[in-house]
């Protein structure tokens, strides 16, 4: 097969390998995504060079694990792995080998990778391929295959089942048979239940990220890879919820599962300017991704709790305080699972709030306090997670013109936009005063004082108007001398 182009830096990076004598190539992730034509940013280098003759070559070099023999190369205002041929044996740990060997060339290094679509190297001298186990016909044909023999690959990292998983969620591909029943194997899960659960996490992540997660969280289900590490979620399969009324074609589990694969960060993308975000929430700290996370993991969880909530009368099924319930099952399971205490206030509350019932009778008043308990910086993720429990229903596109499906939500987005331009004050950050004027006025701090701002707070929030100076500090006054000064 034709080679692939190899970027100038890494160009500039084989010729001080030459001129030392030692050769090196491009490997992993970055030689398969040229394959499928998509651009690849890190970069991963294996050469015959040891890390002490790559410590010699290159200005600066970080050991970052030079005990397998790995290191990390700055070059070009680019962080490159660089890794001495090698292979390993024994992986008591069912992670790390008990015993690495220096390799003499890139084919014995290759035999160590898991699937053959990672099993294949560009020459840095001129970007031809060394393809030994046929990853490139694989990637044509879209298939994950294990190197050599299955049970093997997944018997030395027990992460490498998960990562099949992953992969096939993210790509598209499928998993060969033999790879597949490998993963199976009683003996392969118990070896995968033994990784760290960070390391799980950290698939997990990549899987909700992928296009389409329910690919990979079927996968994971099937596989028994989930009873492991998320059982609270199985309790959904088989989980009627479709009654008289028409509004589920899914049992829990796959409700789950769709709503995660609805769930995509609507934003000023839609062509509808009341789910624009105009000034509604501030995310400017979170990445794109951070967000599309927080939104797939609330999507995934927000009906967790509903089979323990279930209750039939008549042709009804109804779950009561689901919400309540699956925000603090959620916040156990994602608590160990390593997720960070941001992450998970952040997931926890917008399953908790996920369920409000908007009727157009709600006085300006109602919404304003709807936004204040909510949070504006959370608006957005909240009618994105509100769209996604919609498709999750009957997997069918979300059109938000839809006045049948939408119409009472594009209502209450247009009243919250409103409220948000208007400046309401949407928590005591935004009162017209502050504790220093209230103590100017000779009313103490302390526990009244937090009475009083809390009247005032409310007070505004029934009519914006009383949000002057003025006004405030003649209501405080008032307050203080009729209820709080004795």
């Amino acid at each position: 097969m034709r080679g692939v182009k190899i970027p100038y830096e890494l160009q500039k990076m084989n010729s001080l390998f030459e001129q030392a004598g030692f050769e090196a190539y491009l490997v992993g992730g970055a030689v398969r995504d040229e394959i499928m034509g998509k651009g690849a940013h890190d970069w991963d280098v294996a050469t015959n060079a040891k890390p002490e003759d790559v410590i010699k070559i290159f200005r600066r070099v970080i050991p970052t694990g030079i005990k397998h023999g790995t290191v990390t190369v700055h070059f070009m205002k680019k962080a490159i792995e660089v890794t001495t041929f090698r292979t390993e044996s024994d992986y008591s740990d069912g992670r790390h080998p008990d015993k690495v060997e220096y390799a003499g060339h890139i084919e014995e290094d290759l035999s160590r990778r898991d699937f053959t679509m990672n099993a294949m190297a560009a020459s840095l001298a001129d970007g031809h391929i060394v393809d030994p186990y046929g990853g490139a016909d694989d990637i044509k044909a879209r298939v994950i295959r294990a190197v050599g023999e299955p049970f093997e690959r997944f018997m030395e990292d027990g992460l490498r089942p998960v990562r099949a998983v992953r992969f096939a969620s993210q790509l598209g591909f499928r998993i060969e048979e033999n790879t597949w029943a490998a993963i199976l194997r009683e003996d392969i899960l118990k070896k995968a239940a033994g990784i760290s659960l960070e390391r799980f996490r950290d698939e997990f992540c990549k899987i909700l990220l992928s296009s389409v997660p329910s690919v990979g969280l079927k996968l994971l289900e099937e596989s028994g890879l989930l009873k492991i590490f998320i059982p609270e979620l199985l309790q959904g399969r088989a989980c009627v919820q479709s009654d008289e009324r028409g509004f589920h074609s899914f049992d829990v589990l796959d409700h789950n599962f769709y709503a995660c694969d609805g769930a995509v960060l609507r934003g000023g993308s839609e062509a509808c300017d009341k789910f624009s975000s105009g000034g509604a929430s501030d995310s400017s700290e979170q990445s794109p991704a951070d967000r599309l996370l927080i939104l797939r993991l609330a999507a995934l969880f927000h009906d967790v709790a509903k089979p323990f909530c279930k209750h039939v009368d008549g042709g009804k099924i109804t779950f009561y305080k689901h919400d309540e319930i699956g925000a603090k099952a959620t916040k156990a399971i994602l608590t160990r699972l390593k997720f960070s205490n941001a992450q998970i206030d952040a997931v926890c509350h917008l399953i908790k709030e996920h369920m409000f019932n908007y009727e157009s009778s709600w006085s300006d008043a109602a919404v304003r306090r709807f936004v204040q308990r909510v949070g504006k910086e959370n608006i957005d993720a909240l009618f994105d997670l509100r769209l996604a429990d919609i498709y999750g229903m009957k997997r069918v596109e979300v059109r938000l013109h839809d006045t049948a499906v939408c119409g009472k939500l594009l209502e209450l987005r247009s009243r919250v936009d409103k409220a948000l331009q208007e400046k309401s004050a949407m928590g005591l950050k935004d009162l017209a005063v502050n504790g220093g004027d209230l103590i100017a006025l000779g009313i103490p701090a302390g526990k009244k004082m937090g009475a009083i701002l809390k009247e005032l707070f409310e007070a505004v929030t029934d009519d914006p108007a009383m949000n002057s100076r003025d006004a405030l500090l003649g209501l405080a006054k008032n307050l203080y001398s009729e209820k709080y000064s004795g």
